[in-house]
């Protein structure tokens, strides 16, 4: 046998949910929905009407960075140690230096857009740029004060040809003609028209001045600067700003002026070799002209007209040992000029391709150069504690050490070879014993000559040489792709904020309903009765609209007189099995207010209907109602005099309603002890009366949890119908009902449903009758369509 589970039992009385109940609560408030997505579809189109919108504009640029020098071969084994750091441009760096404040501040000053313009529109203000400009303002004074300002003043097109300047509060300042020079308290201006349209005539166009140091903070945070793609050299700018045209010009203008900045660190070398080459040349061109004199002087002086034959044939020997003299002498100036050089300039780029014999020092001045550029790059965007400069600083020490050395080498090579030229020279001068003085001096004197000569034609052609690299320098980056973007605009999206809106409009009223429902502790249907108490449901009236209080009656077939011959048949089924000719039935209710005085006078009315003679105690001495209700003045007697006067007898108190076909017993006047009249005794007169004359004794009670008066009398009752009234008691004050229906404290007690809402889907709906009420009830327009 198989075990059964000891959780099955907590399953047993559950019942299935009711998918389509609890969608109908939703879809009866539809108004309510419609109303939110309006409301919601109309608050998206006034912000996508008035939200500025934003472009994004991108564009890419390849950088350079290749090894810009070649490590010389002694150095090549440190640089695989990693000692001497990396040769190629950090791309890093270069992002920084894009970023860099200086490189924003230049491009701020060039596209001069701490100067906006904006049109005042019926809610917000929008920017105007270039083309959309009606006048274009000329700042006279671009001075560091101007940059600090922070001014707002409007410009009032009167014609074509005048304006209004005004101050930030609308104050007039003067009127002005167009072209002319304006003395203003922000600097000297003037304001030309541009594109000057009939729309810009008498409307205000704002200018505003902002510090540029606050525009410039503003771009840097703004821009976008990042790797395309990784371990690619292509690097990708982005900005989003309300003007497309705007943004492509900071991006273009930001490019440009990086390479322009690159261009001119490369062109640093060229131009300080330049500038040395152009000091040499001056000092050479004195030295050759005192040589020229001198010559002029000599020849003067010893009356030379022409040189001696005599010594061609040794002087053509010697030809080509004065040509190795002449460039010793050469190269033994160039050391030394660069030697001072170098101990005078310990900051500045060495000269290069000056013609030097010695390879390692011109190899190591190209090497230096290019650190130096370099170090002075990466410092532009860093400390000179960071860990690249520092490195960098240990390399250019060291180069200038071995520079120096070098040139300190050669210099004595070049002395060692031109005192063996020299030596080879006197030699032959001593062979030379018919030369006359004269030619000796003169010779020394064209050899001076032709020294300073060919040094400044040497320096002639180094400095076309070093114009022509100058002039086809390269910038850092290639524009890949110049700043572009789409003509849609990123921001705000229009069919993503209607789609948002819509489901707001949806979700928001969904969500209110939902949390009022699940808030909701109101009893509202049956089925809520029905979950707590297991007690027999055998009416439902529903809500109406009728002012009077007696709803029923013979040719009324409206839905609330069909409700209550629904609940007589019910009774009439509950007392079957009661043997008793007279029935009496008990209304009560857990609290007031419910409805049990309207359900006892118009149940009154339909038993009345059926032929049966009806008798209806106002048992509720406490707050009564039925005379309120029936609109029947106070009776002299009633329930309360009879229970405290013996003299009386029960049909002294009964009063006949010929009108409903029923009689009455008030409640009398309110006695200040109800409960204790009601245990006199004198009550069962009353009962066993009515049970001899009437068919149905209907009893409006007290209710339950309020006084004790209805459970002092229940055993007496036959039937006891329980009022709950919908939309109005807590579903936690159903324990009550639940308790006494529980511990049988009232006898065949049975449950009402007062005030349900048809139109909500409440009740059952009892309005299929013939009569005109049917009319009377406003149908849903889904309702209409079934029943097409």
């Amino acid at each position: 046998m198989q075990e059964k589970n000891p959780l099955d039992f907590m399953f047993l009385d559950e019942e299935p949910v009711n998918y389509r109940e609890a969608i109908e609560k939703y879809v009866l408030r539809w108004h309510w929905f419609v109303l939110g997505v309006i409301i919601t579809l109309l608050g998206a189109f006034i912000y996508l009407r008035y939200t500025p919108q934003q472009y994004e504009v991108a564009s890419t640029i390849l950088i350079d960075d290749k090894d810009t020098s070649e490590m010389p071969s002694e150095l090549s084994a440190f640089e695989d140690l990693g000692l001497l750091g990396n040769n190629k441009k950090s791309i890093d760096n270069e992002i920084g230096l894009l970023k860099s404040r200086s490189l924003m501040d230049r491009v701020v000053k060039d596209l001069e857009i701490n100067v906006s313009y904006f049109t005042q529109g019926r809610v917000r203000t929008s920017e105007l740029y270039k083309n959309s400009l009606p006048f274009k303002i000329n700042f006279f004074s671009k001075d560091s004060i101007f940059y600090q300002r922070d001014t707002t003043f409007s410009i009032q097109a009167i014609s074509a040809t005048n304006f209004m300047l005004k101050n930030s509060d609308g104050t007039i300042i003067t009127e002005q003609v167009f072209g002319k020079n304006i003395v203003t308290d922000f600097g000297d201006m003037t304001v030309t028209p541009m594109a000057m349209n009939s729309k810009y005539v008498n409307n205000d166009i704002v200018v505003k001045i902002l510090p540029l140091k606050k525009v410039v903070e503003n771009l840097r945070n703004r821009v976008q600067v990042d790797l395309l793609y990784k371990k690619s050299s292509l690097i990708e700018l982005r900005l989003k700003a309300p003007i497309k045209l705007k943004a492509e010009d900071i991006l273009n203008d930001l490019v440009r002026q990086y390479n322009k900045d690159a261009v001119e660190d490369k062109s640093l070398i060229g131009n300080n070799t330049n500038i040395f080459i152009n000091e040499r040349l001056a000092v050479i061109e004195k030295d050759l002209t005192n040589v020229d004199k001198g010559v002029e002087t000599f020849k003067t002086t010893n009356k030379l007209t022409d040189i001696s034959s005599e010594a061609t044939l040794v002087l053509e020997n010697s030809t080509e040992l004065g040509k190795k003299i002449v460039d010793l002498h050469t190269q033994l100036k160039l050391a030394d000029y660069v030697i001072d050089y170098v101990t005078d300039n310990t900051e500045q780029l060495i000269p290069a391709n000056l013609g030097l014999t010695d390879g390692a020092v011109n190899s190591n001045s190209a090497r230096y150069n290019e650190l130096l550029l370099e170090r002075n790059r990466i410092l532009k965007s860093s400390g000179k504690k960071n860990p690249v400069i520092i490195n960098l600083d240990s390399q250019l020490l060291q180069l200038r050490a071995s520079i120096a050395q070098g040139l300190v080498n050669l210099k004595s090579s070049l002395n060692i070879a031109l005192n063996d030229a020299t030596n080879q020279e006197n030699k032959l001068y001593s062979r030379i014993n018919s030369v006359p003085r004269q030619e000796r001096e003169y010779r020394d004197i064209q050899r001076q000559q032709q020294i300073i000569e060919t040094l400044y034609l040497y320096l002639l052609q180094k400095r076309e040489e070093n114009a022509i690299s100058l002039a086809v320098t390269v910038p850092n980056a290639k524009i890949i792709d110049v700043a572009d973007g789409s003509n849609i605009p990123i921001y705000p999206k229009r069919n993503i904020t209607y789609i948002v809106a819509l489901l707001l409009g949806l979700i928001v009223p969904f969500m209110v309903f939902y949390i009022l429902f699940l808030l909701d502790n109101k009893v509202h249907t049956s089925k809520d009765i029905e979950a707590v108490i297991k007690a027999p449901f055998i009416g439902d009236i529903p809500k109406t609209k009728i002012e009077h209080n007696v709803v029923v009656s013979g040719i009324d077939n409206g839905s609330v007189a069909e409700s209550f011959r629904m609940l007589r048949t019910n009774i009439n089924f509950m007392l079957s099995n009661v043997k008793a000719v007279s029935k009496t039935i008990y209304v009560t209710s857990t609290l007031p207010n419910e409805g049990k005085t309207f359900i006892a006078i118009n149940l009154a009315v339909v038993l009345s209907l059926s032929n049966k003679k009806v008798l209806l105690i106002g048992s509720d001495m406490r707050k009564p109602k039925i005379a309120e209700y029936l609109n029947l003045s106070q009776s002299d007697v009633g329930l309360s005099h009879f229970l405290v006067d013996p003299n009386l007898q029960v049909p002294d108190v009964i009063e006949q309603l010929k009108e409903h076909n029923f009689d009455i017993i008030q409640s009398g006047v309110i006695p200040p002890n109800p409960s204790e009249l009601l245990m006199n005794g004198r009550f069962d007169e009353v009962l066993a009366y009515g049970k001899e004359h009437y068919d149905y004794i209907i009893m409006d009670t007290t209710p339950v949890n309020m006084v004790t008066d209805t459970l002092l009398l229940s055993q007496n009752a036959d039937l006891c119908l329980y009022v709950v009234r919908a939309n109005y008691l807590d579903k936690r004050m159903l324990e009550i009902p639940k308790k006494l229906y529980t511990e049988k404290r009232l006898p065949n007690m049975a449950i009402v449903l007062n005030d349900s809402d048809l139109k909500k889907g409440y009740g059952y709906g009892y309005g299929y009758g013939y009569g005109n009420s049917e009319h009377n009830i406003k149908k849903s327009w889904w309702e209409k369509l079934k029943k097409r």
